[in-house]
């Protein structure tokens, strides 16, 4: 006892400060902090730019409710009055197309490159493919179809084809959404559930995708936000209609992107310009409900921590 009083350091009484800082450090803490906080406020500006002056240029129509209930069949670009019901529709069951086709092929391609493909040639060229059709631009990915759909099988110009052109874009941003969303996963979890005897494939589908499945549904809304608002298959592989179709095989359709293209030569003329206005604000809140409602899924489907 008495070597180790002897050895034991001295600090007259004063607890040893750990929490403090240099000046050097301080200001360089100060500096990092300024810098991010700046950056951040300069992307804030664009966004907040561009906000503002869509909806105080749009919102007027939004509160008809013929705006809701009607199309534009019968309007021309200097009459008042119609509504975009056929421009929403068509652009919901394209939309809903492009993910009922690029959604499994996406989850499924994550899940083998995750799980099975770890390291193998086949994975590598499926991640390759992918990183090539991220930078496709949509009206490359237009013409594709347009080449096979029209040109080859000489099928006509209608909504299904602009789907299979947009699945092109969706599939490669929800598949890599998805892919680092089952690398989040702890590994533990697969080894507690290989250790009770569950095969993988139920592994994967009752352990992996339900502790992922929160970040895999912000992929999948992502994935949707990315082609909701593309013009150039639109503008490609199916005409703009102002009257309700709402078949996607048979004749044109309309879409909230080509029903701004449609007034957007006018917009000298108030008519024409307001529906623009209010055509960008529909598109943009649509898209804001549609990752609402993803949240609340991903929210009530999430696995619970006992």
């Amino acid at each position: 006892m008495t070597t180790l009083a002897a050895n034991k350091p001295a600090y007259d009484g004063q607890a040893l400060d750990l929490t403090g800082k240099s000046g050097a450090r301080a200001f360089k803490n100060t500096l990092a902090t300024v810098l991010i906080t700046l950056a951040f406020v300069l992307a804030m500006i664009p966004l907040i730019w561009i906000l503002w002056t869509v909806v105080s240029k749009g919102y007027h129509l939004l509160f008809d409710a013929n705006w809701w209930s009607q199309s534009q069949r019968g309007i021309t670009v200097r009459r008042e009055g119609g509504g975009a019901y056929h421009a929403i529709m068509g652009t919901l069951i394209m939309g809903l197309i492009t993910a009922v086709i690029a959604v499994p092929i996406a989850i499924l391609g994550a899940i083998y490159l995750v799980e099975y493909g770890k390291g193998t040639r086949l994975a590598r060229a499926v991640s390759f493919m992918i990183d090539i059709l991220t930078g496709v631009p949509s009206i490359v990915a237009a013409l594709f179809i347009y080449a096979v759909w029209i040109t080859i099988f000489g099928f006509n110009r209608v909504g299904f084809a602009v789907s299979l052109s947009l699945v092109l874009l969706m599939l490669p941003v929800v598949l890599r959404s998805t892919e680092e969303m089952l690398k989040l996963v702890p590994d533990e979890l697969r080894e507690a559930s290989y250790a009770l005897g569950v095969p993988k494939w139920k592994t994967i589908l009752k352990v992996v995708v339900p502790t992922a499945f929160g970040g895999i549904i912000t992929g999948v809304m992502l994935g949707l936000a990315r082609v909701m608002g593309e013009t150039a298959p639109l503008l490609i592989l199916v005409g703009y209609s102002k009257n309700i179709n709402l078949n996607p095989f048979d004749g044109f359709m309309g879409a909230l992107p080509t029903m701004i293209n449609q007034d957007r030569t006018e917009l000298a003329l108030q008519p024409a310009a307001d529906r623009v206005w209010a055509a960008a604000l529909t598109l943009i809140l649509l898209v804001l409900a549609l990752n609402l409602l993803a949240r609340l899924v991903a929210r009530f489907s999430a696995v619970k921590s006992k």
